[in-house]
């Protein structure tokens, strides 16, 4: 039996840290289902400037990881909850500092584990230091 492993997240410039999200995400199970928020969602709830990169070349990208095996884009949390629904994961990976908050769709999932963020590896970090 195919054991289903979800996570999420904005994924608008990769770094280590997210690498080493998926290549975890991926040791839990058979197949990694990455969902990215769309540009209209990463504008409204990280601001106008982004994203960096759009959705679709977000999707590529991630599609081209070995660890990575399908992306889904979603706009809304309903949309986000009704996906991982619909895809039903033995394990949904979130990073850690969702540790004792309400995670979108955990309730359709067997099994919550978190990812501890790797110090010093952040999107908007590396953006902010861009300017």
């Amino acid at each position: 039996m195919t054991k289903i492993v979800w996570t999420n997240g904005c994924f608008d410039v990769l770094h280590i840290g997210h690498v080493e999200l998926f290549k975890y995400a991926k040791s839990l199970g058979d197949v990694l289902i990455v969902g990215i928020d769309s540009d209209e969602k990463v504008a409204k709830d990280k601001g106008p400037e982004r994203p960096f990169n759009t959705a679709m070349d977000r999707m590529k990208i991630l599609r081209a990881i070995q660890y990575v095996d399908d992306v889904f884009i979603f706009d809304t949390t309903q949309e986000l909850s009704d996906t991982i629904k619909k895809l039903s994961p033995d394990v949904m990976v979130i990073g850690s500092d969702w540790k004792g908050k309400k995670v979108i769709g955990e309730e359709y999932t067997k099994e919550l584990r978190f990812f501890d963020r790797i110090a010093g590896y952040s999107t908007t970090d590396i953006l902010e230091n861009r300017k």
